[in-house]
């Protein structure tokens, strides 16, 4: 149905799934040029779905709790009375599965998981598949033969504000605050800036603030690294992935930003995810991975990020 007149995309969250879903978002925007796309996102990614320039308009879902019946009823008025024809569900979730039962029988087109929804993904083995060919594979059930890898050709940064060696190396030591078993320990992080210093790439440590405890152990540890705790956007980063020699963190969003950027990466990994289901994607990532992060040595990782690194 390549000319449907109104379309609504579902996409929450977090950063590291908006990213890996910004091939489909193309896809779709590509096989539907003429329709209006909502997508319906949360609001840290609302802008980021707006500057993307393949929707024609963003919404943001409030995801209120059980007894939030207001917002519910709010929310389930959007959803059905905006006269959406077809639905792509990329988050799959019980939420998004309970948006489509709102529809009782007069249901629009749906692709996704929900039971009962007209174009199902229909591989039963979808969960072991990596987030992007899965995707590709729902869209592909839907009619859309061809999904392409994240584009983030169109964001960029104004790096002017920030004093910037001629070469360096990005550091990404954060990572969910509730999944400290996903972060390698900031002192190891802190002798490996030390160690790229020696190879003349100064250390540029990116961060919210969530990770001011880590990024001030790292410069504790080595001054010489330069810290942009709590300073850069999302197009800041992808403009410093441009610019940096390689990058190195952890299994986090902002490292999903920076490789889909091209920026030769190293991606640690603990026994608490997947990387063939949801690594970052880029021209040239390496994955590390470790039961427990606290036992990967710091030589291995700069083993890895030397020979990636782009020359200068």
């Amino acid at each position: 149905m390549p000319d449907a007149r109104r379309i609504l995309v579902i996409k929450h969250s977090a950063l590291g799934d908006f990213v890996l879903a910004l091939g489909a978002f193309k896809a779709i925007r590509t096989h539907h040029p003429d329709a209006h796309i909502t997508l319906l996102t949360t609001a840290p990614y609302a802008d980021f779905g707006r500057a993307c320039g393949w929707f024609d308009a963003v919404e943001v879902d409030p995801k209120p709790s059980l007894f939030q019946w207001r917002a519910w009823l709010g929310l389930r008025r959007f959803i059905t009375r905006s006269g959406f024809e077809r639905v792509y569900d990329l988050q799959h979730s019980d939420r998004t599965h309970a948006y489509f039962r709102f529809f009782g029988r007069a249901k629009p087109e749906w692709s996704g998981i929900a039971k009962g929804c007209s174009h199902p993904h229909r591989n039963p083995a979808r969960n072991a598949m990596h987030t992007l060919e899965r995707q590709a594979e729902q869209l592909a059930d839907a009619g859309i033969p061809t999904t392409p890898t994240p584009d983030l050709s169109w964001l960029d940064g104004d790096l002017r504000e920030f004093d910037l060696p001629d070469r360096f190396a990005l550091i990404v030591p954060g990572g969910a605050p509730h999944r400290p078993d996903k972060r390698w320990p900031a002192a190891h992080y802190g002798t490996l800036a030390t160690a790229l210093c020696a190879k003349g790439l100064t250390p540029v440590v990116i961060g919210t603030n969530a990770e001011a405890a880590d990024i001030a152990a790292i410069s504790r540890i080595e001054p010489r690294a330069q810290s942009l705790l709590g300073r850069t956007s999302f197009g800041q980063i992808v403009a410093l992935a441009r610019r940096a020699a390689l990058a190195i963190g952890n299994d986090t969003g902002p490292v999903h930003l920076i490789a889909a950027a091209d920026c030769p990466s190293v991606v640690l990994f603990s026994r608490a995810s997947v990387p063939t289901q949801t690594q970052p994607r880029g021209a040239v990532v390496t994955v590390i991975q470790r039961d427990a992060l606290a036992n990967l040595d710091t030589g291995t990782v700069l083993d890895a990020a030397t020979a990636i690194a782009r020359a200068s």
